[in-house]
C-alpha cells in the first residue's frame, strides 16, 4: 500500500495533523512531516525556502526507508507538495491539498504579511498566540516563525514557484481542495489552477473556513480515501 506524508501549513507543526494520520492509519501507512524551523524542529537556514522545505519532505522519506510515498498539503504544505511532485515526480504517486493559496502578486504577499505582526497578533487574539508559543518553543519562538514566515510570502510575492508552467508539469493525479468558506484562498483561484493540471480535480468542502482545526474531520478523512483509491 503506498505511504501517505502529511505535511502542515505555515505556521503549524505535525502536532496539527495527527488525528488526521490517527483517521486514516488504519488503510494508510501514514507519515507526518515537520517542516524545519516550526514545532519542534529547528530551522539549519536563516530563512525559510520552499526548495529546502521540499528537502525536508525528502529527507524524511529517506528517514523513513519510502521509495514513493502520496503527498497531502495544507495551505503552505500543499504548496511544497505540488513543488516537490514537479521537480521529483520519481518520488511522488499523488498530491492533494487543502487552502493553498495558488494566486500570489506582491499585493496579496502584503495583504497576508500585514497578519504576521506578533504585537497585533497578541492584541487582537491573544489565544492564538499562546497557542503560537507554545507549539514553536523547539523553532526557536513563534516570533522567529512569523517573521521567517513573513519573509517568504514576500518572496513568492515577487517570485510565485508554483504557477501554470509548473501546473503542466504535473503528471500525477491532483486534487486541489478549498473550503467554501475560506477567506484567504478562494474557489476561484483554486480551480483555475486545476484546470492548468493535465489530471486536475477540484474538491470544494462545504461549509469549511481556512484554519485546520475548524474543518470537519470526518468530511476530509473521506475526500482523502476517495482521492486515495482512485489515485492510480
Amino acid at each position: 500500500m503506498t505511504p501517505l506524508l502529511l505535511i502542515h501549513g505555515a505556521l503549524g507543526a505535525r502536532s496539527q495533523l495527527a488525528a488526521l494520520a490517527a483517521a486514516l492509519e488504519p488503510e494508510h501507512p501514514v507519515h507526518l512531516v515537520e517542516l524545519e524551523g516550526h514545532g519542534d524542529t529547528p530551522s539549519t537556514s536563516a530563512q525559510f525556502d520552499i526548495g529546502r522545505f521540499a528537502q525536508n519532505v525528502r529527507g524524511t522519506m529517506r528517514e523513513r526507508g519510502l521509495a514513493r510515498a502520496a503527498l497531502f498539503g495544507y495551505s503552505m504544505g500543499g504548496y511544497v507538495a505540488l513543488h516537490l511532485a514537479a521537480e521529483s515526480p520519481e518520488l511522488v504517486t499523488s498530491v492533494m491539498t487543502l487552502g493553498t493559496k495558488l494566486a500570489w502578486t506582491p499585493e496579496v504577499a502584503a495583504r497576508e504579511v500585514s497578519r504576521l505582526h506578533p504585537a497585533i497578533i497578541r492584541a487582537k487574539v491573544p489565544k492564538f498566540a499562546e497557542v503560537l508559543e507554545q507549539r514553536h518553543v523547539g523553532a526557536g519562538g513563534f516570533e522567529l516563525v512569523l517573521a521567517k514566515t513573513a519573509a517568504l510570502m514576500t518572496s513568492l510575492g515577487d517570485r510565485p514557484l508554483v504557477d501554470a508552467t509548473l501546473f503542466g508539469r504535473l503528471a500525477q493525479p491532483v486534487r486541489l481542495m478549498v473550503g467554501d468558506r475560506d477567506s484567504v484562498v478562494s474557489i476561484e483561484e483554486t480551480a483555475a489552477a486545476t484546470r492548468s493540471i493535465p489530471r486536475g480535480e477540484l474538491g470544494v468542502l462545504p461549509n469549511t473556513v481556512h484554519p485546520i482545526e475548524q474543518v470537519r474531520a470526518p468530511l476530509l478523512t473521506a475526500m482523502l480515501r476517495d482521492f486515495l483509491a482512485f489515485a492510480v
